[in-house]
């Protein structure tokens, strides 16, 4: 069986819970809050010298870290990755979008509303994070106006991988409300039965 180490309130994280559940792949979650140091131990460290999760455990002991190459690992062969060569492609660069336009800003700003004090300075970059997220968003929505998944007819990796965040946007204070097409693919995605919400952060504070 598969090991999951993961923070179940880290959407890289998440993404991978989601892709098991939707192959009703049997796995072990083993919870490692990173904001606590755990991925900083020498026994992690020996797992994946980046220090980061998530990471899966194969019985064998070979692992693989980086949550969208793990995404492609999971779903290889299966409904999750198109057959088709251009519509696989498409959805590898919905993929590369997520972690270069999207991740660095939707993910940074919930993680400086919810883990960083009130009067950090880190929050002093919030409302760069939330522009830049704001411009996602409406690449998103431009897609969706036309396509119900991305890269694909039916949900694959790239709705798992762009879901993990944006679903908890507000989180961080970018809000989807001038995003009706966003909202609406939030909503196919929480209606298959095997896709949840994330938890909130922990010490989640006051976006503005």
């Amino acid at each position: 069986m598969i090991k999951v180490y993961g923070m179940s309130s880290s959407g890289n994280c998440h993404k991978v819970k989601l892709a098991l559940e939707l192959l009703e792949q049997p796995y072990e979650w083993i919870e490692t809050d990173s904001a606590a140091g755990q991925t900083r131990t020498p026994a992690f460290l020996a797992k994946n010298p980046n220090g980061r999760v998530p990471i899966i455990e194969r019985e064998d002991g070979s692992v693989l870290a980086e949550s969208n190459a793990i995404l492609c690992w999971l779903a290889e062969g299966t409904s999750l990755v198109p057959a088709n060569a251009w519509a696989r492609a498409q959805v590898m660069a919905w993929l590369f979008f997520e972690q270069y336009s999207h991740e660095p800003f939707v993910a940074v700003a919930r993680f400086i509303c919810g883990w960083t004090p009130a009067d950090s300075p880190r929050r002093a970059d919030l409302p760069r994070l939330r522009e830049r997220a704001t411009e996602a968003l409406a690449v998103m929505e431009r897609h969706l106006q036309a396509q119900d998944w991305f890269g694909g007819q039916a949900v694959s990796i790239a709705d798992i991988a762009l879901f993990a965040y944006t679903h908890c946007a507000d989180d961080g204070g970018v809000s989807l409300a001038p995003f009706p097409a966003v909202q609406a693919w939030v909503a196919r995605m929480l209606a298959l039965p095997q896709v949840m919400a994330m938890p909130s952060p922990p010490g989640l504070l006051p976006a503005a």
